[in-house]
């Protein structure tokens, strides 16, 4: 079953690496490794949100999903997105940004580190968007309570997110001019760039949520006109046709599915720009890493039960949030793009070992209230 299940996935990581290690050694190796583990990590979640509304639709729109939308997933958002990002920061033709990377590296990167600051304030600002989200809102279950519990009591104030990524955008542009005019205003136009991209960020974030939410909405809106259909049935004696009703219903599952899958597949590609600027590198990680929530999807629809590590949600978006301080951060200064992964890593790992142990304990008093109930 895991085999079957998994066996493309492992696969594609063994050519995946093998491909890194001849075209840049050890460092490339290591950097696609790190990549496939981020985007794993990151889109966990979205693995599980897809099961739990998969297992709702029919064989054939499960098939449509697990087929179209990989192509969708795999190959446009992380194998083309990222060569149209470059190349439109870069003001390049996507076909002269992927004939640069392998031909004229050196080139390359000079284009790719000019664009540098715009990529990473627009990706920053999506990114500390989804983790201010986060942590602001209120949940049953908290990983950090000591931090989770008062963020959440400050989040019911409206729209707190988008003001405080305002100010960590502003504080941002003022360093990036600040740092420009002492040392003679060689790049006095960068503060500008960070400023505006860092506004189109927050722009493109309010509307994938916002899209997000109307599908949700619409997915909501058809499930209860389905149910309220087959109430009047019962009563009435009358069959109704409830293919058409689940047909429309499973339309709107499937385009919602779309939207979340690009805008966790937008979170794995930005976030691999703080790691690497390089195409290949980017394509090769962030490839093996879907094909793998690909098969965890399948993985969770096919045994029916979703994941009890309940923290891991947490630490892919605290992970979230570190990568967009990062960003933010390499807009000026530099900073190692292995400890950049690492970072994800740790607190992916730190989040798998807290559910463990939560789910120990939680066997433990299970097995103490069994024992005082047969006493």
């Amino acid at each position: 079953m895991l085999l079957k299940t998994f066996g493309w996935s492992f696969a594609i990581t063994v050519i995946g690496l093998v491909a890194a290690f001849f075209y840049g050694g050890w460092q490339a190796f290591g950097v696609v490794a790190i990549l496939s583990v981020l985007e794993i990590s990151l889109s966990f979640d979205n693995a599980v949100v897809n099961a739990g509304i998969l297992k709702k639709m029919s064989a054939f729109w499960q098939k449509i999903f697990l087929t179209i939308g990989v192509i969708i997933a795999v190959f446009g958002m992380r194998l083309v997105f990222p060569v149209v990002i470059v190349a439109i920061t870069a003001s390049l033709n996507p076909i002269d940004a992927i004939d640069l990377s392998f031909n004229d590296p050196d080139r390359y990167k000079e284009l790719v580190t000019d664009a540098h600051p715009a990529i990473a304030a627009f990706g920053g600002m999506f990114l500390l968007m989804i983790f201010l989200d986060f942590i602001f809102e209120d949940r049953d279950i908290q990983w950090l309570r000591w931090l989770e519990r008062p963020l959440a009591k400050l989040g019911k104030v409206d729209m707190l997110s988008v003001c405080i990524a305002l100010i960590v955008l502003l504080i941002s542009a003022m360093t990036v001019a600040t740092h420009a005019h002492q040392h003679g205003g060689g790049h006095v136009d960068k503060a500008e760039t960070v400023l505006l991209s860092g506004i189109a960020g927050l722009i493109t974030y309010l509307i994938v949520g916002g899209l997000s939410g109307y599908f949700e909405d619409k997915l909501e809106e058809e499930e209860e006109r389905e149910q309220e259909a087959e109430e009047e049935a019962k009563k009435s004696g009358k069959k109704i046709s409830a293919v058409a009703l689940s047909g429309k219903a499973a339309f709107f599952m499937f385009l919602y599915l779309e939207v979340l899958d690009a805008s966790f597949s937008f979170d794995g590609v930005i976030g691999a720009f703080a790691i690497t600027n390089e195409i290949v590198l980017m394509a090769l990680g962030l490839g093996i890493g879907a094909m793998y929530v690909r098969s965890l999807t399948v993985y969770l629809v096919r045994q029916g039960t979703l994941d009890d590590y309940v923290y891991l949600e947490h630490g892919a978006h605290y992970a979230i949030g570190a990568l967009a301080v990062i960003l933010l951060v390499t807009i000026q200064y530099e900073i190692n793009e292995i400890i950049t992964g690492l970072v994800g890593v740790v607190l992916i790992a730190w989040s798998f070992w807290s559910s463990v142990r939560r789910n120990k304990a939680l066997e433990a008093e299970e097995g103490n209230s069994e024992v005082t109930a047969g006493v």
